[in-house]
């Protein structure tokens, strides 16, 4: 039986965020093989974090820049470590090294950090992204991560060719494993509300996720004013989790844009709904809203953004554009036309089937961390570069998490 750590950036939370389910399926991956899993963070936990024990997992609640860990990762002498995000890996990737130096290092980036904040950072000056941009201190930190562990799992197919292609990182340091999900048909969608049944549009999101926040406001101030021209009496129902009180000022029931806040059920709102609206404006990674759109059968109207690396080019569940009139336009046409709305949701099932297959990426997985168990010395010989970030982490990372560790006993 082979021993798991998960460090989390965060305590999952699969009904407020993609990478809480992303977290979810990895995990059940394992179980699946026997793994014994202990999962580790040094958030704080909310009422939204799952309860990972109630999966038969140890937990332990840990602290940043302290010798504690080093104790508690010599107990769990691990076989594999799994870093949820590269910042995890920062903090504690050289204790893991140090105290358990055969353990495989495996990173889940969720999605490319670096991308995204290049991105925003773009769409804020009005910029095209261009190499000025992706090359950022973040994609330093993140790539360096990269380097430093053994596998790293890649979300996006857009994001694996950025990486090997743009930063020349060699491909057996990465893999690509999207969502993991079962099959649906026809038969599945069939049990939910019909396109008579069904109405409104929806919009979900984590209004902590800086992509999503500016999606709301997007919305509110470009893209429903022109759809409740055409459609007066059309709602728009916004969701998501940590609804501060800039999100609650947006709620206007006499316009039909009606602020939901946080569902514990996200698939009790998708299926009444009738059409979801994301148009998103930056981002990374892939989008669990549009996922879980297409698995509840039902239409959305998204950005290139929004449904980048998600279709492997087959026919959206509904449009793709980045055309505030062309939204607006597609948006009503998909509400209103019901044979259009039964091709879309058509076209959500192969998409969900063709390109998320549970049983094929896991397999994948699986194969890749048993031919790297068997090479690991060579595998590790040939990382070089790897070798060297790993080298100077130690040095510097590591002497500046000893100094703020004695300079916290002094307080």
């Amino acid at each position: 039986m082979k021993n798991l750590l998960i460090i989390g950036f965060v305590w999952p939370e699969p009904n407020s965020t993609a990478a809480g389910s992303r977290m979810l399926q990895l995990i059940d991956l394992f179980q699946k093989k026997s793994f014994t899993i202990t999962f580790v963070c040094a958030a704080s936990k909310t009422d939204k974090s799952f309860d990972l024990e109630t999966l038969n997992i140890q937990t332990f609640d840990v602290q940043l820049n302290n010798s504690n860990f080093d104790k508690l990762i010599k107990d769990i002498n691990p076989d594999f470590v799994l870093f949820d995000r590269f910042l995890t890996e920062e903090q504690f990737g050289w204790r893991v090294t140090e105290n358990c130096p055969e353990a495989i290092r495996i990173l889940d980036t969720e999605d490319l950090h670096f991308l995204r904040n290049a991105r925003q950072i773009a769409y804020q000056n009005n910029e095209k992204v261009t190499l000025k941009h992706l090359t950022n201190d973040l994609a330093k930190r993140e790539i360096a991560s990269i380097y430093r562990c053994d596998l790293t799992l890649i979300i996006s197919k857009y994001e694996m060719k950025l990486l090997k292609k743009i930063f020349k990182i060699d491909k057996s340091l990465l893999l690509y494993v999207p969502f993991l999900l079962n099959k649906i048909n026809l038969e599945n969608l069939r049990s939910y509300p019909s396109f008579e049944n069904r109405n409104h549009f929806i919009s979900i999101g984590n209004f902590k996720h800086e992509p999503n926040w500016n999606s709301v406001q997007y919305l509110k101030t470009v893209i429903w004013p022109l759809i409740r021209e055409k459609l007066p009496e059309a709602q728009l129902h916004v969701y998501g989790a940590y609804t501060a009180e800039k999100v609650q000022q947006l709620n206007n029931k006499k316009d039909g844009f009606i602020i939901k806040g946080w569902v514990e059920n996200a698939e009790v709102i998708f299926t009444n709904a009738r059409v979801c609206l994301a148009p998103l404006q930056f981002g990374a990674g892939l989008k669990g809203k549009l996922i879980h759109a297409m698995q509840f059968g039902t239409p959305s109207v998204t950005t290139n953004i929004g449904a980048e690396a998600m279709h492997d080019k087959l026919p959206w569940n509904g449009f793709i554009t980045d055309d505030p009139v062309e939204f607006t336009l597609k948006s009503v046409e998909l509400y209103t036309d019901e044979n259009l709305w039964n091709k879309a949701q058509q076209n959500g099932i192969e998409i969900i089937n063709s390109c998320f297959s549970k049983e094929k990426y896991e397999k994948k997985l699986l194969k890749k961390i048993k031919n790297i168990t068997k090479n690991l010395v060579e595998h590790r010989l040939k990382n070089f570069l790897g070798a060297i970030l790993q080298h100077h982490t130690l040095k510097s990372t590591k002497y500046m998490s000893k100094w703020i560790e004695e300079k916290n006993k002094s307080v």
